[in-house]
């Protein structure tokens, strides 16, 4: 079937030959009617659209199965000088009989909810990103000067935003502009809500929000569009998935050259690595000492790219494994959980309830753990020094593959001091 937002061309392939159908429109009452003339045995390819999910759950049900083939493939493999939606959907049908159809992989109803979740949110943070931008071009131009407060948006800010002199149409532009990020703000409360409530219960999620630099947003986000780790064999395939990968271009007997990423992928999950990345390299810890030496010789930017790929790679080992993040900061991490369950709306615990995430609030159990992840950053430099020093062979392909678990294990006696730190967050609670 060749789809389209009101009607769908059908193209039925049997015996090596195909006939065409008809069209068949894209209704819910339409599909059921058309599905039921389908045997149990028959296999129906659609091509991703906006509407393909909806498609493949009406039909689902009447065939054997539904493959959603990828749109891009297909068009690298099919190029006809007659293009219509008989071509088209006869293309699909053919290149499915011979086995050589790139399909994608169909999320379940819960991670499909939860995609959906997280392209809204982005949505409403890009929106909110524009409105913001044109106060501060309307700013520039009236020469006023930089906002002396932290944020432009806050109550200072807002006090500071209305005393400026500004003609009147510009200043009711931006006391719309103001109304309507209150409103995106309450949307947004609400979207991070459903998000929660649906983190909530998903171990991978809070198995991710372990690592350093990464938010429930963000924890969110991967998960959505990872779905199933299963579905990826090595972490070279998930960093391909979010197009982090570089490009690779070689001929006959010349050198292999590689470029920058691919960017081919998932662009929204690939902007929440990177954002993870820079929130990652200012936190001390292995990340931060990768991030640095990258920095020396690349640059910041692809210093940041370098770290994106690197925790790709190490939310493969980890999702695969089973396990958390080994050199993760156990007050930080329970205090994110404790800011996931508010923001879900579970009630607050007032009074003289202490729960893990109370050490947060201690300088020196906060203190105690910086210096351990700072003792880990200095292990992981002493690791890659001590890698390149090592000549090539048996023992520089074992350290290459320890490496290439993602900085979940380092040499040293960290471990053991990072082992008594759950010890000390229970004396501290009971103190």
């Amino acid at each position: 079937m060749d789809i389209h937002r009101t009607f769908g061309e059908v193209v039925i392939w049997e015996n090596g030959l195909t006939r065409h159908e008809g069209r068949v429109d894209m209704t819910r009452t339409a599909l059921e009617g058309f599905g039921r003339q389908l045997l149990r045995t028959d296999e129906v390819v659609i091509e991703a659209t906006g509407n393909c999910m909806a498609v493949s759950r009406v039909l689902s049900p009447h065939v054997a199965r539904v493959v959603i083939a990828n749109p891009l493939q297909v068009k690298a493999i099919a190029h006809a000088h007659v293009k219509t939606d008989k071509v088209d959907a006869a293309t699909l049908a053919s290149l499915y009989a011979v086995g050589y159809l790139p399909e994608i992989w169909t999320p379940d109803a819960a991670t499909e909810r939860l995609r959906r979740l997280v392209a809204r949110r982005y949505q409403v943070v890009r929106h909110r990103t524009r409105i913001k931008n044109e106060v501060h071009a309307i700013l520039h131009a009236h020469l006023i000067p930089k906002c002396p407060h932290a944020d432009l948006f806050n109550r200072r800010g807002r006090d500071w935003l209305a005393r400026q002199p500004v003609p009147e149409d510009e200043r009711a532009a931006i006391a719309r502009h103001v109304r309507e990020l209150d409103r995106l703000g309450e949307d947004l409360a609400m979207l991070d809500r459903d998000i929660a409530q649906d983190a909530a219960n998903d171990e991978a999620i809070q198995r991710l929000l372990t690592i350093t630099g990464v938010n429930l947003a963000v924890a969110a986000g991967l998960m959505a569009a990872i779905g199933s780790i299963e579905r990826f064999s090595s972490a070279q395939k998930l960093v391909s998935y979010f197009g982090l990968n570089p490009r690779v271009r070689q001929s006959g007997l010349g050198a292999a050259h590689h470029g920058r990423i691919s960017k081919v992928g998932r662009s929204h999950a690939r902007a929440m690595l990177v954002e993870a990345a820079w929130a990652a390299a200012k936190a001390p810890g292995p990340l931060r000492a990768f991030f640095i030496r990258i920095r020396a010789r690349r640059g910041h930017q692809i210093a940041a790219v370098a770290v994106a790929r690197k925790l790709a790679t190490l939310c493969w080992h980890m999702l695969t494994n089973g396990e958390d993040y080994r050199w993760a900061r156990p007050s930080l991490v329970a205090h994110k959980l404790r800011a996931m369950e508010l923001v879900a709306g579970q009630p607050q615990k007032k009074g003289n309830w202490r729960g893990a995430s109370y050490a947060y609030n201690v300088k020196d159990m906060r203190h105690h753990e910086m210096k351990i992840a700072e003792h880990a950053e200095k292990s992981y430099e002493q690791f890659v020094s001590a890698r390149k020093s090592r000549p090539l062979g048996t023992g520089s392909r074992c350290a290459t593959a320890s490496n290439r678990q993602g900085l979940n294990r380092l040499p040293g006696d960290a471990s053991s001091r990072h082992a008594t730190l759950h010890h000390e967050v229970d004396r501290t609670r009971k103190e």
